[in-house]
C-alpha cells in the first residue's frame, strides 16, 4: 500500500464529512494561488499542518518527508529565477567569477520566496485532502458534483491498478534479487528490462481478469460503490466559513494593493 493511502486510513479526520474537507482544501488552494500573498500562504500552511498533524494525528516525521519532495523541487525550479550571470553585481548577493558576477537582486529574492511559500502551501492543501480523505470518498464527492461518470470510473480504475502494478513489480524485483539479478550494472539493466516487459504482460492479464470480473457481476457501464453518509457538523462548517472568509479578505486586500 502507498504511504499516503496507509496514512489516510489511520487519520483521525478520516470519518469527517468528505465534502467539508474537499471544499476547504479546494477553496484554500484557490485563495492561496489567486492572492499571491505571503500572509495567506503562511496561514494556509500552518492551518493544514495543524489539521493534518494535530487533529489527524499523522506522524510529523512522515509529513515532513512528504513535504521535502515538493520543497526540493521548488528550490531547484526557482533557483533559475533568483540567480543571474551579469557583469554588474546586484544588491542581494554577488560572487565574482573572473569578469562576471553570479548575482541576484532583492526584488527577485522576494519574488522567489513568495512564489516558493505559495506553491508549498498549495501542496499542503492537496496533502490535507489526500492524507485525511479516502479515494472512495473523494470520488463520491466528485459524483455529487455531477462530474462525468466516465472520468470518475477512469480515476477509480487507475487508482486500483496503481496498487496492482506496485504489488506485481515488488514481487518481480524480489524474485530477481533472490537470483542475483542486480549483482552488477549490466545485470541491473537487463533485469529492469525484463521486469518492465513482464509487468506489461501481467498488467494486460490483470486488466482482462478485472473486466471479466465486472462482466460476471452484471457490469452495465457504471461502477457502483457503497458509500457511508457522514453528516456535517455545524461547528466545522462555521470554522471553515470563518477561515475562508479571512482568506477572501486577504485576497481582496492583495488585489487592491
Amino acid at each position: 500500500m502507498i504511504l499516503i493511502d496507509k496514512l489516510c486510513y489511520q487519520s483521525k479526520l478520516r470519518y469527517v464529512n468528505a465534502t467539508e474537507k474537499f471544499v476547504y482544501a479546494v477553496l484554500s488552494l484557490v485563495f492561496c494561488i489567486v492572492s499571491r500573498s505571503a500572509a495567506a500562504a503562511v496561514l494556509v500552511f500552518l492551518a493544514n499542518g495543524i489539521l493534518t498533524v494535530g487533529k489527524g494525528k499523522i506522524p510529523l516525521s512522515h509529513y515532513i518527508k512528504l513535504l521535502l519532495v515538493p520543497a526540493a523541487f521548488l528550490l531547484l525550479g526557482t533557483a533559475a529565477m533568483l540567480i543571474d550571470l551579469s557583469r554588474a553585481p546586484m544588491d542581494a548577493f554577488a560572487f565574482r567569477i573572473g569578469e562576471w558576477y553570479l548575482t541576484g537582486s532583492t526584488a527577485s529574492l522576494t519574488r522567489v520566496c513568495r512564489l516558493w511559500i505559495t506553491a508549498l502551501s498549495a501542496v499542503t492543501c492537496l496533502y490535507f485532502l489526500s492524507l485525511n480523505t479516502t479515494m472512495t470518498d473523494i470520488l463520491e464527492v466528485l459524483r455529487k458534483m455531477r462530474l462525468p461518470t466516465l472520468l470518475i470510473e477512469l480515476m477509480m480504475l487507475i487508482y486500483r491498478f496503481i496498487f496492482l502494478l506496485l504489488e506485481t513489480a515488488s514481487a518481480i524485483m524480489t524474485a530477481q534479487e533472490s537470483r542475483l539479478g542486480n549483482r552488477d550494472y549490466r545485470t541491473k539493466v537487463r533485469s529492469f528490462g525484463a521486469m518492465a516487459s513482464a509487468l506489461f504482460v501481467q498488467s494486460m492479464r490483470r486488466s482482462d481478469a478485472l473486466y471479466d470480473a465486472l462482466e460476471s457481476r452484471c457490469y452495465d457501464g457504471t461502477i457502483r460503490v457503497l458509500s457511508q453518509e457522514r453528516p456535517a457538523k455545524k461547528k466545522e462548517i462555521v470554522g471553515i466559513a470563518l477561515f475562508e472568509s479571512l482568506l477572501l479578505l486577504i485576497t481582496i486586500w492583495s488585489i487592491i494593493e
